[in-house]
């Protein structure tokens, strides 16, 4: 059985994932070109950059003056991550940025231990001073993500008991906060997921909070992407993150052999769900432009396939 939904909701991260983990420093004035086509395109939610260390992640250090210079277009949300107080303080001091706010959770302990220098049960507790800091400032969380909920590179599978600890965690935080439960996100952070695995796992946490929104953050390390976007969508989730073109990559995945495929790819996931009859809302044709306008700005080849291949729509009236 299947319960496809009518719509579905995909959040664009390619502006920060994909330039962020880039060696060369692109100029501004080509990100804010392709975020500029990407606001043509339909899409609601576009992740812009992120307010991290510039010593470690130079390629971010002009988020602020990025989200100035961008044609905002009514409708959109430009959002940005913060992995920090330090960096969540000059996203909500900048009022050109839309604020998402996020929990974050490790269903690996190496995983968390590489990432933020502490055992994942350690920062699921630092999630309360999380709270309490967007309650500050008339905030609540919109998402909460367990990352690695399907496998990690360096401490191998997850259980599914282990992944529900934090789910149950965060369903109690907000019962003692008294705030509505975020959207839950499951992360396969390193591409272990696959289609099965995916299915498995969504119905947990149905079960858990059945009235609960579930969104997927799925990497496409392994080239499971598409279908475990398929398999989610068979569940009835609506509500994707994904990075057009295919732009970025997981530094944790490569295991020395170099970095792997990053988020799943927009334009080829809304073309699934064009083809399942599912409306995204996007204008696929124009995704499609923006996406080779990120491959002509990257210099080389990416990760997307319709992009290169062209949608079926457009084969179709040719016939």
């Amino acid at each position: 059985m299947t319960d496809f939904p009518k719509s579905v909701e995909f959040r664009e991260e390619g502006p920060r994932e994909g330039f962020q983990i880039e060696k060369t420093i692109y100029p501004i004035e080509q990100r804010i070109e392709l975020i500029n086509a990407l606001s043509e395109t339909g899409l609601k939610t576009i992740q812009v950059g992120s307010f991290v260390s510039p010593t470690y992640v130079p390629q971010m250090a002009d988020t602020g003056e990025l989200f100035k210079r961008i044609n905002r277009k009514e409708g959109v949300h430009y959002t940005a991550l913060w992995l920090n107080e330090k960096g969540f303080k000059k996203a909500v001091s900048i009022p050109e940025i839309d604020m998402e706010p996020k929990l974050l959770f490790y269903a690996s302990d190496a995983f968390a231990q590489q990432n933020n220098n502490c055992r994942a049960s350690e920062m699921r507790e630092r999630q309360r001073d999380w709270v309490h800091l967007y309650k500050e400032h008339d905030l609540v969380p919109d998402s909460a993500y367990v990352m690695a909920a399907f496998g990690c590179n360096m401490e191998g599978d997850i259980s599914t008991e282990r992944v529900m600890e934090d789910f149950k965690f965060i369903i109690r935080l907000s019962e003692e906060e008294n705030i509505p439960i975020p959207n839950l996100f499951l992360a396969d952070t390193m591409g272990w997921g696959n289609p099965e695995s995916v299915k498995r796992l969504i119905g947990e946490v149905r079960n858990l909070a059945p009235d609960t929104r579930i969104g997927m953050h799925i990497h496409d390390t392994r080239g499971m992407g598409i279908a475990n976007v398929y398999a989610a969508l068979s569940m009835g989730v609506d509500l994707f993150e994904s990075s057009v073109a295919g732009l970025g990559g997981c530094p944790f995945a490569g295991h020395g052999h170099g970095n792997a495929a990053g988020n799943v790819c927009t334009e080829d996931a809304v073309l699934l769900c064009h083809e399942l009859g599912i409306e995204t809302g996007i204008d696929l044709e124009k995704l499609i432009s923006a996406s080779r306008l990120a491959e002509q700005i990257i210099g080389r080849s990416l990760m997307g396939r319709v992009m290169h291949s062209g949608a079926l729509d457009s084969f179709r009236r040719k016939v």
